[in-house]
């Protein structure tokens, strides 16, 4: 069990069937790195500090191994902490560093798939959770997470009503050699509920039983919550007072191993079958359980945040030392080969400065001329669109009517006093340092706990080969669409894909809102969208016909 925030919990996959379910692999390949040691210390004491250590790593280690080891750990705790979407973020730059065809990195592998299963299961995405744990399972190499990863991928297919699948990938458990007792009471569970929910019929009860009995004998006490979570749920609807034994027994051990979520669980049975007069008292506790658990994990993913912040800030400043210094080893070397010089260089240098400063001085002076020129032109062309235009229909105005609104006028003269005042004003081009991750950081402002948003693909090598201008004209369209989803799109989760294919770049963002009614009609902020991408040579679409939520697809060629 994992601790964050030194509050203590558990994520359930499904009601009353946590450790049954879906188990996780050992993930602590022989690192010995110190920071790998203390970190793997402190995992299920103080996962903050576990996840500092594992941070360190990632941003000072030069051994690829070492970094993904470290970013699946990352993701674990995240995972624990119901951050998924961040689990898989670190999931994924694991994968960056792990190859396939080296053998060294398949425990690494398997364990990364591992984990993107269950992110992805714990967020319904069944199919992608099947895909991932087949690729954990074809990377594993020792029998014991061979059939961890089995046992996960049969949930996936009891979860997807494939109930044949999941049966089979149970019998295959089974018929393991010397299977140990934990392992046969989970599976036989699992196997009993799974043909339980493929025949409501069917009797599960004396397997149920026997799983039971195996894990008292065995003080198995994850096992007995799995096993009473089990049974409440077999008995909920045909025998209330049996459910409510067992969920009452459940409630009792997911206390005593402060488990919160299978607590809830209980409860939730509980108020369901239980005395009326006992229920508000199970409604409050359930409650005020509830309310603590989301708040916890809000923290935590707060805090993750902040570690990440913390050792970003730690790098750039150490990286800024190192420039200084190195700008003051240039500086004593440059002065001493000036002293050296000096005498050789004098007259030389003297004669050469003159006549360049000379010339310098006329090259500079045209330029200012010039400068000057083009500015006049500029300044005069805007005069006349401007404030020659403004005056002309102005005394048309006062020429042709003879009742003048003078209010009105006076307005007209005003806004055109404004526009001659900024006549001459151009602002200046900023260039963005580091456009990925502004980007980035534009994009994750819009994030919140109820609307978690996925950024992939984002690398600052995507962006090599644009202009400022494109960049810019990019930053508003991705801000306005950031802006619409925030206002009107009531969406949960938001992933935007980066990707290079072929000759141009594509965006692609999904959310699971609203998305447009049949009646929508393009407004001035997706009609401005659209011509922005115009002007940069690229282009965007729109689509959520027939679809829950919002699918936008943007396109920028790629200047060569």
């Amino acid at each position: 069990m994992k601790t964050v925030n030194r509050i203590f919990f558990i994520v359930a996959l499904y009601s009353g069937s946590i450790n049954s379910c879906r188990q996780k692999s050992p993930i602590h390949p022989v690192i010995a790195n110190p920071d790998y040691k203390k970190g793997t210390a402190l995992i299920g004491q103080n996962n903050d500090s576990a996840y500092f250590y594992f941070n360190k790593i990632v941003n000072t280690s030069k051994d690829s191994l070492e970094i993904a080891s470290s970013y699946n750990n990352m993701a674990a705790i995240q995972s624990d902490a119901g951050d998924y979407f961040g689990a898989q973020e670190s999931l994924l730059a694991s994968l960056r560093y792990l190859k396939e065809n080296n053998e060294r990195d398949y425990y690494c592998l398997s364990s990364d798939y591992n984990e993107l299963g269950t992110a992805s299961l714990n967020l319904k995405n069944y199919p992608a959770a099947i895909n991932y744990y087949g690729l954990a399972i074809k990377f594993s190499r020792d029998s014991g997470s061979g059939r961890i990863f089995m046992n996960n991928l049969a949930l996936c297919y009891q979860k997807t009503g494939r109930f044949a699948k999941a049966l089979e990938l149970y019998h295959s458990i089974l018929s393991t050699p010397k299977l140990e007792s934990k392992t046969y009471a989970r599976v036989m569970t699992n196997m009993a509920t799974t043909k339980w929910l493929q025949d409501s019929t069917y009797p599960a009860t004396h397997e149920l039983w026997s799983a039971l009995a195996i894990r008292k004998k065995e003080n198995d006490e994850w096992g007995l919550n799995s096993s009473f979570g089990h049974l409440a749920e077999y008995y909920l609807k045909a025998r209330p007072d049996s459910a409510f034994y067992y969920a009452d027994q459940l409630y009792g051990i997911a206390q005593k191993l402060q488990s919160p979520d299978d607590e809830l669980d209980a409860l939730q049975k509980m108020i369901l079958t239980g005395e009326e007069k006992n229920r508000k008292a199970y409604f409050l506790r359930y409650q005020f359980l509830n309310d603590s658990l989301q708040t916890a994990r809000n923290n935590a993913k707060n805090q993750f945040a902040l570690i990440r912040y913390d050792a970003e800030k730690n790098k750039s400043e150490n990286l800024r030392l190192q420039r200084d210094n190195a700008d003051n080893k240039l500086q004593i070397f440059r002065q001493r080969v000036f002293l050296y010089a000096a005498l050789f260089v004098l007259v030389c240098g003297t004669v050469i400065t003159i006549i360049w400063y000379r010339k310098r001085r006329q090259t500079l002076q045209l330029e200012a001329d010039n400068a000057i020129r083009q500015h006049e032109l500029k300044t005069s062309q805007k005069v006349h669109d401007v404030v020659a235009n403004g005056l002309y229909r102005i005394m048309s105005e006062i020429e042709h009517k003879d009742d003048i609104d003078k209010p009105r006028l006076l307005d007209n003269i005003e806004a055109l006093y404004e526009k001659s005042r900024d006549i001459s004003y151009e602002p200046p081009a900023v260039a963005i340092a580091d456009f990925g991750k502004y980007i980035s950081t534009l994009l994750m402002s819009f994030s919140i706990p109820t609307q978690q948003i996925l950024i992939t693909g984002n690398q600052e090598g995507l962006w090599n080969n644009f202009s400022g201008e494109t960049k810019k004209e990019l930053e508003h369209v991705l801000q306005e669409i950031m802006v619409n989803m925030k206002k009107h799109s009531e969406a949960r989760y938001v992933v935007i894909k980066f990707e290079r294919q072929e000759n141009q770049v594509v965006i692609q963002y999904i959310d699971d809102g609203i998305g447009l009614s049949p009646s929508f009609k393009k407004g001035n902020g997706i009609r401005n969208t659209e011509n922005r991408m115009k002007r940069i040579g690229g282009g965007i679409i729109f689509d959520s016909a027939d679809k829950k939520g919002l699918r936008i697809r943007i396109h920028l060629p790629i200047s060569k």
